[in-house]
């Protein structure tokens, strides 16, 4: 199959590709650094030409959940209209666990208006719902570390290895649309301050970590909200076997 990737410079973009390519197929790889611009559209009629399904894993990382919105609901509308209009079969989006249960996350926000595009959308739809990575603890407490200081808030999570989320992805677009698919996560639960913890050991840092709750994460995310649905999918590799990759 002839299959774009959006976002494919991206951590997860990047591992999709690799994963479709391993399965023998034709990757178009969509990113404003090749060329490719999903906010104007520029290059994307011709990017589309001839491809039969398309992973969206584009990201934002703006705090402001006015940009966060207008990011994916721009970038998402330019990308379906230029889908119908190449004849692409097949949508799929890389969405996360539990947005719609929190408000004040602008991300969240952001990721909500790109579902709602998507499911009321012309293209044939499937939203692939994953809990956070397992490297999401170290990146969180790395936004506001001063000093070897760094708050984090006290969150259960149950996170998936991004080469799994790939993979899943990579499956998910070489077949049929199936609408909403179930959550997507790693084997076991998890304490976002443990892992932090633990993931800078393995890399030899010395951080102290404050368990906080801030303005993005806040009590909202508490307790089971991010956790999986009882009929997830559950991805092999645990946060100790990633944890050992990386030390």
């Amino acid at each position: 199959m002839r299959i774009a990737v959006a976002g494919a410079t991206g951590n997860i973009g990047a591992l999709t590709v690799a994963a479709l390519e391993r399965g023998g197929h034709e990757v178009v790889r969509i990113s404003r650094f090749l060329g490719v611009d999903l906010l104007t559209g520029e290059g994307l009629d011709d990017a589309l030409t001839g491809v039969e399904a398309v992973v969206d894993a584009t990201n934002s990382t703006s705090p402001d959940r006015a940009e966060a919105v207008a990011f994916f609901g721009t970038a998402t509308a330019n990308l379906l209209g230029a889908e119908q209009r190449a004849g692409v079969g097949h949508h799929v989006l890389l969405s996360i666990v539990g947005i719609d249960g929190v408000e004040g996350n602008a991300h969240y926000a952001g990721k909500r208006e790109q579902e709602r595009l998507v499911a009321a959308g012309p293209v044939p739809w499937t939203i692939v719902p994953a809990t956070q990575f397992h490297d999401f603890a170290e990146m969180v407490a790395g936004w506001a570390e001063q000093d070897g200081v760094a708050p984090i808030a006290p969150l259960l999570v149950q996170p998936i290895a991004p080469a799994d989320v790939a993979t899943i992805l990579a499956e998910v677009a070489t077949g049929a649309p199936q609408g909403r698919h179930v959550d997507v996560a790693g084997p076991a639960t998890q304490d976002l301050v443990d892992m932090a913890r633990r993931t800078h050991q393995a890399r030899g840092r010395a951080v102290t970590l404050v368990p906080t709750w801030s303005a993005v994460f806040g009590p909202a995310m508490a307790g089971n909200v991010l956790l999986p649905g009882a009929d997830a999918r559950l991805a092999p590799t645990t946060f100790e076997e990633w944890l050992a990759e990386q030390r």
